[in-house]
């Protein structure tokens, strides 16, 4: 019988760039992976959030720097990976987490407007940002892409088509690169949270979150971005080197209730 093998859970060192990470979800995952020894790469929209998440990390004694990136303007997302690749030495893992809001009704004036930012921020930021990076993760000995989804690509809300297209086109490109890139090493997967405490479903008030928990959710309660980020940091660990095209729900049981 052969022994068992030893596979790394460190992630010291590792060099990563998270985006809308300002806030909710983004926020938590940079500072999780910073906690662990990472290099991180914050960027957002805006700076100042940016900046603010990324001295927030320096003062807990961890490695972070903050950059404005807008995942809309495929030369800034050129530029900004450049700088980041220059200032870290390279680069390992690739977040893909920034988002927007995008209800619209089918037949509103506005709908085209909705459709093509929603499908340009979470569909195609997405693919410029790894195809920017994608020669310095071919240089990482542990190269680990996760794009972030939503249950809403799995099951949809009313009046959210443009949205739920989008983080569904973010499960196809999650596939079909876990495929396309699977024969270099590099793993993709995809994380679709459900019901989460972030500023984007901060509209929804207290009283109609605890209902729609305890109705549609397994444990019965919205989940914090910190549960999203330590799924989204497993993946990306040196020994998560056999998962590939995955498409996990971080969704309190969302998906797996019926009644």
């Amino acid at each position: 019988m052969t022994g068992i093998t030893s596979l790394s859970r460190s992630l010291n060192g590792l060099r990563v760039v998270v985006t809308g990470a300002a806030s909710g979800m983004g926020r938590a995952t940079a500072a999780v992976f910073a906690s662990e020894g990472a290099r991180v790469a914050v960027t957002d929209f805006e700076l100042a959030g940016a900046k603010a998440v990324a001295e927030e990390i320096g003062q807990a004694g961890f490695s972070a720097r903050a950059w404005k990136l807008d995942v809309s303007d495929g030369e800034e997302i050129k530029d900004v990976i450049t700088g980041i690749v220059s200032h870290l030495g390279g680069l390992d893992v690739v977040i893909n987490n920034a988002g927007i809001a995008a209800f619209c009704a089918i037949d509103s004036a506005d709908y085209d407007q909705v459709w093509e930012r929603a499908l340009m921020v979470m569909v195609t930021g997405q693919q410029r940002l790894i195809r920017a990076a994608l020669p310095h993760l071919r240089q990482s000995a542990t190269p680990r892409i996760v794009n972030i989804a939503s249950t809403e690509a799995l099951g949809a809300t009313n009046e959210n088509s443009p949205y739920a297209a989008a983080k569904a086109g973010v499960t196809g490109l999650t596939r079909a690169l876990a495929v396309e890139l699977g024969p270099e090493g590099i793993t993709v997967n995809c994380i679709c949270p459900g019901p989460i405490e972030t500023p984007m479903t901060g509209f929804v008030s207290a009283q109609h979150k605890r209902i729609f928990a305890r109705r549609r959710t397994a444990l019965r309660r919205y989940g914090s971005p910190e549960e999203v980020a330590h799924m989204t940091v497993s993946l990306c660990l040196p020994a998560a080197s056999y998962i590939t095209g995955a498409v996990i729900p971080v969704d309190g049981g969302l998906m797996a209730r019926n009644a």
